[in-house]
This record gives C-alpha cells, structure tokens and sequence, in this order.
C-alpha cells in the first residue's frame, strides 16, 4: 500500500530518538542479539540489557523531510510517521476523547519505561508513557530471520498493530483483561490477536481516509501487498518463531499466538471492521 505523492502527511507525533546502531554484522542481527529477540517474543519479558550498546533518553527529533506522501513512498522511517497520522484519525473516529499516543522512531536503541528499545527488542507500545517504540531496521530483521518479505504494507501493518494495543489501553481492555500468563488461549495471546484484528480493520480503511485538502492519503493495496502484511503477521507467530529456533512448538508457552491465528484475526478485521475483533469473547477452541 503506498501513498499518494500529494498527500499532506505532516502533523505526526513522531520522533527519533536513540544513539547509535544497534544491528551486528553491518545489518544483519548476530546470533546473541536474535536469542534476545526470541526471549523478548516468546516471554513477554524484556532481556536487553544482556546485550548492552547505547542507550539514550530525551523527547527526540521530529522526522526531517516528511510532509508528503512522495516522501513516505521514498523512506521508512517517513513511512511510518506518515501512517501514524493515518491510524490516528481512524481510531479518532472511532473512539470517544481519543488521545494519540506518542511515536519514537529508534535509531540504534533507547530506553523506555518498559526497557530498552531497539531492532532486537521489536517494536512494542509501553502503556506507561502511551507511547509505540520502532526502529525501522526492524525489518531487515523479518527478511533475513523469519522470512517475512517486509515490504510497505507490512510495515505499515507492524505499526498498527501497536497502535491497537494504545486502543486497549485507552479503552481499558488491558484493565478488564490483565495478562494471566502464556498459553494459546491466554489473555497475552488474546490481546495480542485482537491488535492484530485492528491492524486489519484499519488497513480495509485506510484508502478511504483524507488529508485536510481532501487528497486520500493511501492508493487502494493491492492483493500482492495484502498477502505482504498477512506474511508478517504469520513469521512473527509464537510456533514459527519456535521452529526458527529449533525448540519444537510448545502452545503452553505462547504470547502471540500461532502463524495461522494471527493471519486469521488480521482477516477477520480486513473483513469485517473493528466490531469483528472481541477475541475475549470466543472461546477457546475457536480463537
């Protein structure tokens, strides 16, 4: 899904912010820096302090250069601010006194509230400061570990996914649905289809949406770029994660939920809009 090179993208909140890169190799992420990644993913917990490197605090800079779709088209990390003004105005739209969270950008790593963040981390949102944490090269990381082509859609997918998770936060679902721990059917697992579920609903949206000249800010994606995001939301699932690291798929330790759930929430919210994504309540056997 790209822009349209008219389209008015400024006004985001974004800012980068960090010290220094923080992939191994020139751009590939080291072996000890992807064991990291899968203890980030598959425990919830954060472990980055076991690989060191920089780390940096403050409000940021704001993203230079980034006021049209052109410039979206032609960087990530333009990309990125530029659809976080997208989401914003659909979730604006949709729920009463929305608050727009805070967007870094990280270049190399900085700290948070809920720990460093960086391209090994993944990106997440930390509810303590309402604030969604990414660093572009992030995405390297899908291509060479996990398969994922990584491509716009994707991306744009990846960030509205976190953006769903300031939606549970502002709304009070992490409240009324507090982590219970791992499993298939866990309440970490829930959550996070459900974030999965609003990426969906917002990217059958987005095309509709326009900027204050009335320019629709994004072409219509195409199916190729669907299957895109659908590939990013299948290598970031607990059990292909677990097969990337030769551990054997374990359900019982899960947090994301598998390739195929989290596929299948992405649907069901392309499909059917935001009112298809109460993953708390179906049971079980049907998540």
């Amino acid at each position: 899904m790209t822009f349209n090179d008219d389209a008015n993208v400024g006004g985001s909140k974004a800012r980068r912010r960090g010290a220094g890169v923080a992939i191994a190799g020139g751009g590939v992420v080291g072996v000890g820096a992807l064991a990291v990644l899968l203890l980030n993913l598959l425990t919830g917990g954060d472990f980055s302090a076991l690989l060191g490197g920089s780390d940096a605090s403050g409000q940021g800079d704001p993203i230079p250069a980034c006021t049209t779709g052109a410039q979206a088209n032609a960087d990530d990390t333009c990309r990125l601010s530029a659809a976080s003004v997208v989401i914003d105005q659909f979730w604006a739209d949709r729920v009463d006194g929305y608050v727009r969270p805070g967007l870094t950008i990280v270049d190399g790593s900085t700290s948070s509230p809920c720990g460093t963040a960086s391209n090994q981390t993944g990106p997440f949102y930390c509810p303590s400061d309402e604030t969604v944490y990414i660093d572009p090269t992030f995405f390297a990381l899908l291509r060479d570990r996990f398969g994922a082509s990584g491509g716009e859609l994707a991306q744009m997918y990846v960030l509205a996914h976190e953006y769903g998770h300031h939606v549970q936060n502002i709304t009070g679902a992490m409240e009324r649905h507090p982590a219970d721990g791992t499993g298939a059917t866990s309440n970490g697992v829930r959550t996070e289809l459900q974030a999965d579920c609003y990426a969906g609903a917002w990217i059958a949206n987005a095309a509709q949406q326009t900027d204050p000249n009335g320019v629709h800010y994004l072409k219509t994606p195409t199916q190729a770029q669907i299957r895109d995001a659908l590939n990013a939301a299948a290598s970031v699932g607990d059990d292909h994660i677990q097969q990337e690291a030769g551990v054997g798929v374990n359900p019982e330790s899960w947090t994301h939920g598998s390739s195929a759930q989290r596929e299948r929430w992405f649907e069901n919210g392309y499909d059917g809009g935001v009112v298809a994504c109460d993953t708390f309540a179906v049971a079980g056997s049907s998540l």
